[in-house]
């Protein structure tokens, strides 16, 4: 007979691995274990819940109850094989009768959690709404989940619908349909990834299952998530460090080195931002995208390797280096040691822990610290040193990634590097990304203004919304604009925000905050040409895209 374990939704960890393992070698004496629901004859669901679950239809199925069953899992066997019905969907299910699921929850979650995150929240509960599902979201922001989930909604749940750019807690939702997309297809195809959801999800069934369908989706995604995972967890670090060096600059640039000004706070706060914040920053991104990879078993290994590479002056390029090669060890080694199920537990808190920071920490001391540390030395000084026109050729190289797919990865990619010059006491590729990312939504509000008569109203409330939101550093702000007028848009835009890098940066202007926008400019070197950067970049967005733009129809 072939038999398939699942688990059912909320189910505990301990006591249902060890069933689960139990159970298997039980059965494996006359049966066979298969992967797949659809290959089963029978199905024993592990928990005290039963899973909602299309994949069921017109099997048997048994609900094995944890407490009741754990010590005679033989015992589990025979009653399971005799006393096995027909699966029938649970009572509280709103699957309605032409199948279509109609009770959704969701969760989102982008790098910073600010724009993308909420945005497409907004967009899954609208479409949602517009089709009569009951619907709630759950959004994982830079302050944790906001609106969450109960254990109650998710029992009731048809589909669990994941848009995520970063690895997200998603235990609570074991036994339930789940499908997997981004943030940004989530908020500009929203339709075309419900109907994809309906025809693709499948099971979730933990962490193992999640790193599987990551691969599938291929190494390229799963790197720029990983990559993602890191920063959203480094960037309150830096914000909170840059901004509190920068108001001890604020005493003076050399303010923090006499303890006798303003009573020491000076160097307090520079202890604080330099001494603390920003030197542990590159340790919490590595250890966070070898948590991405290897989940917690990483974590420890990520962050020893990114301290290491810290104190080799090493930074953001041995931190990266340093968070994959934890990730890929420690996921390497739990595929590779294999223990009986007694010794299980001992696995993730002290043989993977160990054997990674042994493997990690030896290979960063001796073969990746050296090398990289000079690169980046390398790196730091010609990027002090350089001359107005490479500075001039940089910014609009940043101003151009910080503007071409408004959050997406080659954004993303920019202001990685921006973010991570911090760390090595090189501000100004900050200072450029920030200007550059400002400019598409103040520039699409501009050209809203500008050229009144070629655009709807909504487009023009949606402009002012994006002027405010360009105020504050969310790129995404010029996305409705972007939907509507893709290539437009982003011509211009990175026109302005070519314009905005390449002054901010043959200006020599820093900033030590990665965000913030118009509330961190008194920070930066200098304001008011930092102001005007922005401005002109703006200016040439709004003026750009008010010609090119065709008179909306009415």
């Amino acid at each position: 007979m072939h038999i398939y374990l699942s688990p059912s939704a909320n189910l505990g960890n301990a006591k249902a691995f060890l069933l689960r393992e139990m159970l298997s070698k039980t059965a494996q004496a006359q049966h066979e274990i298969v992967d797949s629901a659809e290959a089963a004859d029978l199905i024993i669901v592990l928990g005290n819940v039963l899973p909602n679950n299309a994949q069921f239809n017109g099997k048997k199925v048994f609900l094995a109850k944890i407490d009741e069953h754990f010590n005679a899992p033989e015992n589990l066997l025979d009653q399971a094989i005799q006393q096995a019905q027909d699966y029938v969907p649970p009572a509280e299910s709103a699957v309605v009768s032409n199948g279509k699921m109609k009770n959704i929850v969701a969760v989102t979650a982008c790098p910073t959690g600010v724009a993308h995150t909420f945005m497409s929240a907004e967009a899954i509960e609208t479409y949602a709404k517009q089709q009569g599902w009951q619907v709630k979201v759950e959004t994982r922001g830079q302050v944790g989940a906001g609106n969450e989930i109960t254990a109650e909604e998710v029992a009731a749940a048809d589909l669990v619908f994941v848009a995520a750019d970063i690895d997200v807690p998603l235990d609570k939702f074991k036994g339930k349909l789940m499908y997997r997309t981004s943030t940004g297809l989530a908020l500009k195809k929203t339709a075309q990834e419900f109907d994809k959801a309906f025809k693709e999800a499948k099971i979730y069934e933990g962490g193992a299952t999640s790193a599987e369908k990551a691969e599938e989706r291929g190494e390229k995604k799963g790197v720029y998530k990983h990559l993602m995972t890191g920063v959203s967890h480094m960037l309150p670090l830096v914000v909170a460090g840059g901004l509190l060096i920068a108001i001890s600059f604020m005493f003076g640039i050399e303010a923090f080195k006499d303890e006798n000004i303003a009573g020491g706070l000076p160097k307090a706060l520079m202890d604080i931002g330099g001494g603390a914040a920003f030197h542990l920053m590159i340790a919490v991104f590595a250890g966070y995208v070898a948590f991405s990879i290897a989940d917690r078993p990483g974590l420890a290994v990520g962050l020893i390797g990114g301290m290491l590479a810290t104190t080799a002056g090493a930074g953001i390029l041995g931190g990266i280096i340093a968070g994959f090669l934890a990730g890929y060890v420690v996921k390497g080694l739990n595929d590779v040691i294999k223990l009986p199920p007694s010794l299980m537990s001992l696995k993730p808190i002290l043989i993977l822990p160990l054997l990674g920071s042994f493997i990690v920490g030896l290979a960063m001391i001796y073969l990746i610290n050296p090398p990289v540390a000079k690169i980046m030395t390398a790196l730091s000084e010609w990027l002090k040193s350089m001359g107005d026109v490479n500075a001039m050729v940089l910014g609009v190289i940043i101003g151009t990634m910080m503007c071409i797919d408004m959050g997406g990865p080659v954004n993303k990619a920019a202001y990685t590097f921006s973010v991570g010059m911090i760390a090595s006491q090189v501000y100004t590729p900050m200072a450029a990304a920030m200007a550059a990312g400002m400019v598409p939504p103040i520039g699409m509000a501009i050209a809203t203004w500008l050229a009144r008569s070629k655009f709807t109203s909504n487009q023009r409330d949606a402009g002012k919304a994006s002027f405010v939101l360009g105020l504050c550093f969310i790129s995404e702000g010029a996305l409705p604009f972007v939907a509507a007028d893709p290539l437009r848009v982003i011509i211009s835009s990175v026109l302005g925000g070519a314009t905005a890098g390449a002054i901010s940066m043959s200006l020599g202007i820093t900033l030590q905050a990665p965000h913030g926008g118009l509330f961190v400019v008194p920070f930066v070197s200098d304001p008011l040409m930092y102001l005007a950067a922005i401005a002109i970049g703006s200016v040439v967005t709004g003026v750009i895209y008010a010609v090119i733009k065709p008179k909306a129809e009415a």
